[in-house]
C-alpha cells in the first residue's frame, strides 16, 4: 500500500510499504478515506527526528471503513465507517475507568517511561504506524474507533480524531467561569477550535495571532483578536481591567516564535538536531529544548488565580519556567494529550448538528490526494497559501 513515510528532517515521502494485517483478536483493519495533517506532526517534521527512523509511517487523525476485525471484536463489523482516535488504549484499565485513556495502562510506553501508544508518533510511544497511509491496523479495535453515520461527509467526523477533543478538552481544563475571559495563543487548528468552543460555551475570547487569515477566521465565530506583534501581555491586561484573562489556552507549544528565549531554544533545537539519535535524545531529556514564547506569555498574562491550560506539544525535560512568579500568581496548570474518547459523548452531536455551530465544515483550507502528502506538510509548516488546516484523501 501506499503511506507518507518519515525520510529525514523536513523530507516525508510518500512510499510503497507492506500491508497491514491482523495481529491480535482485538486489531482491526481500516481503510482509510481520509487522513489530516496535524500541527504536532510538525514537529516530527522539525524537531522530534531523534526519536523516527527512516520509513516510520506518519499520521493520527483518520477515519474510513472497516474491512476487516479479530475474532474478539463484537462492536464492529465489516462495513463500518469509523474514526480512529490518536491514542491507543484498552477501555477496561484502572486509567481508562477513569477517562485517562492517554495514561492506558494496557499501552503505555514503559521502556520510555511514557504514557498510551499513539499511532504514527515516535518511538517514545510505541513507533505505532499511522494513519496517513491506504490502509491501517487499529488495535484494541473492540475500544478505540467512533462509530459514526454514512450520510454526512467526511469532514463531519474526521477532527473528532484528535484536533476537536483536543480543543474540547483545553478549554474545560481551563474552567472558565460564567461569563469569565479565555484567551488563546495561537490559532492554528486546534487553537481555532478552542476559541469557538469558548464562544459556544459562552465565554469572551481573545485569541492571539500573527497570521492575518486565521485571525480572520476567528473572527467569523464572534472571537476577538490580537495581532500579537507587540506586547501581547499588555494588550491583554488592558482588555481586561488590568487583570489579566480568567484562563490562557496556549495552543501553539514548542516551536512557538518570539524574543531571545525563543532564539536559544531555536538554536538548542539546531544543535540537538545535528547529534547522532542517541545523543541527541540524552540532550532532549536534560536540556530546555523549547521554544517557550507561548507559555512564558500564558503566565504573565493570565491573572492572579487563573488557569493556564496547555494543548500545545511540548518535548523538553529541563526548560526552565518562572516558577517564582507561577508560584507568587497561584497559577493553576492543566494539560496532557487529550483523552479522546472521554468527550465523544459531548461532541458527537456538535459535529453531527446540521448547524455546524463549532464550524469543522469551515477549517480545512487545502485538499490533496494522499500523494501529495509531501507539499501538503511544507505548505502547513511554512503557512503559507492561506494553509490552516491539510486534509488528505487516499
Amino acid at each position: 500500500m501506499k503511506a507518507l513515510t518519515w525520510q529525514g528532517k523536513r523530507s516525508v515521502a510518500v512510499t510503497e510499504v507492506p500491508d497491514p494485517e491482523l495481529r491480535e483478536p482485538t486489531d482491526a483493519i481500516v481503510r482509510i478515506t481520509s487522513t489530516a495533517i496535524c500541527g504536532s506532526d510538525l514537529h516530527l517534521y522539525e524537531v522530534l527526528a531523534p526519536y523516527l527512523a527512516k520509513g516510520d509511517v506518519l499520521g493520527h487523525e483518520p477515519m474510513g471503513i472497516v474491512e476487516q476485525v479479530g475474532s474478539a471484536v463484537t462492536d464492529l463489523a465489516v462495513g463500518d465507517r469509523v474514526v480512529v482516535p490518536f491514542q491507543i488504549s484498552c477501555g477496561h484499565c484502572f486509567m481508562c475507568e477513569r477517562g485517562l485513556q492517554t495514561q492506558c495502562e494496557t499501552t503505555q510506553v514503559r521502556e520510555k517511561g511514557m504514557g498510551a501508544a499513539l499511532f504514527g508518533y515516535t518511538s517514545l510511544y510505541g513507533s505505532v504506524p499511522g494513519g496517513q497511509a491506504e490502509y491501517l491496523r487499529v488495535p484494541h479495535a473492540d475500544y478505540g474507533p467512533i462509530k459514526v453515520g454514512k450520510e454526512l461527509p467526511d469532514e463531519r467526523y474526521l477532527f473528532l480524531s484528535d484536533i476537536v477533543p483536543t480543543a474540547w478538552q483545553a478549554v474545560q481544563y481551563a474552567a472558565v467561569d460564567e461569563g469569565g475571559t479565555l484567551a488563546v495563543l495561537g490559532l492554528g487548528p486546534v487553537g481555532q477550535f478552542a476559541a469557538r468552543i469558548g464562544r459556544h460555551l459562552g465565554h469572551r475570547v481573545i485569541a492571539v495571532e500573527p497570521v492575518a487569515e486565521r485571525r480572520a477566521m476567528a473572527e467569523r465565530y464572534g472571537v476577538e483578536t490580537v495581532e500579537g506583534t507587540g506586547d501581547v501581555v499588555d494588550e491583554l491586561l488592558q482588555r481586561t481591567d488590568g487583570r489579566g484573562p480568567d484562563a490562557v489556552v496556549d495552543a501553539v507549544g514548542m516551536e512557538a516564535h518570539g524574543g531571545g528565549g525563543s532564539a536559544v531554544a531555536k538554536a538548542a533545537q539546531t544543535a540537538v538536531g545535528l547529534l547522532p539519535d542517541k545523543l541527541a535524545q540524552k540532550a532532549m531529556e536534560t536540556a530546555g529544548v523549547d521554544r517557550l514564547t507561548a507559555v512564558e506569555t500564558a503566565i504573565r498574562a493570565v491573572r492572579r488565580g487563573g488557569t493556564v491550560s496547555l494543548s500545545g506539544v511540548y518535548g523538553g525535560e529541563a526548560d526552565p519556567l518562572p516558577l517564582l512568579t507561577m508560584f507568587d500568581k497561584q497559577i493553576q496548570f492543566r494539560m496532557g494529550q487529550c483523552n479522546v474518547k472521554r468527550w465523544v459523548d459531548d461532541l458527537l452531536p456538535l459535529v453531527e448538528d446540521p448547524a455546524d455551530p463549532l464550524g469543522v465544515m469551515d477549517l480545512t483550507t487545502h485538499r490533496l490526494p494522499l500523494d501529495d502528502a509531501p507539499e501538503g506538510y511544507a505548505a502547513f509548516q511554512e503557512k503559507r497559501d492561506g494553509c490552516i488546516k491539510v486534509v488528505l484523501q487516499p
